[in-house]
């Protein structure tokens, strides 16, 4: 028996990935939300459902046993609503689907945590590993040896020459380049379009050409 997928929010990323999903001959039976106003409605042919029919378990439309979840929430900056939804949803009993688009490069050696997902146009280099829950996204790349934590987000056209480590939940913003063996810390924001050039201590926002470390930091 196939599962039935399920996409977590019906906002701009959950629809990407419902694209990516078609790309590679899946299909989702519902997105979930938890907005009233949008329940009972559709998106791109697929319906919304209520979150909370998730929440029912075995007992429900949809239960953990045969259903696979798609995180649709996306990460502008603080990475933590989609982490908190991935490990609820776990707590439930519910797995969730690593996605790769069929547009991506993804080298045979690279691994990927349960629920990553990999947009189209990335390019993931051998030796790279990518957490739980993180987005790899549009044209993205992840060169040799670098390591991804868990419920991060590489925005479009972001490069990460090789061996860069990136602690869990953090987001390094549109197009910015980190040059090779750099650390960055958990639960940091790089800025779009920074040049990050030395190390970053975890809940720091650097941003700039080269980047630097200013306030406000995110919350510990």
């Amino acid at each position: 028996m196939h599962p039935r997928y399920v996409i977590l929010g019906s906002g701009g990323h959950a629809r990407v990935l419902l694209d990516t999903m078609r790309c590679l001959g899946l299909d989702a039976a519902a997105f979930s939300d938890v907005r009233p106003d949008l329940v009972g409605g559709q998106l791109n042919g697929v319906p919304i459902v209520a979150e909370a029919e998730l929440a029912e378990g075995a007992s429900g439309a949809f239960p953990p046993d045969a259903t696979l979840l798609v995180n649709g929430i996306g990460g502008v900056k603080d990475m933590s609503p989609r982490r908190n939804v991935f490990r609820r949803f776990r707590e439930l009993g519910y797995s969730f689907a690593t996605l790769v688009h069929p547009a991506a490069f993804v080298a045979a050696d690279v691994q990927l945590g349960e629920g990553a997902q990999v947009m189209a146009g990335a390019v993931l280099i051998t030796g790279a590993t990518v957490g739980e829950n993180s987005i790899i996204n549009t044209r993205a790349c992840v060169d040799h040896d670098c390591s991804i934590g868990a419920h991060c987000h590489i925005a479009p056209g972001v490069t990460l020459s090789g061996s860069v480590t990136v602690g869990e939940c953090t987001l390094v913003g549109t197009g910015a380049a980190v040059i090779q063996g750099i650390r960055i810390g958990s639960r940091c924001v790089i800025g779009a379009g920074a040049a990050v050039v030395s190390n970053i201590p975890s809940h720091s926002t650097a941003t700039g050409v080269p980047a630097r470390v200013h306030p406000p930091s995110l919350p510990k």
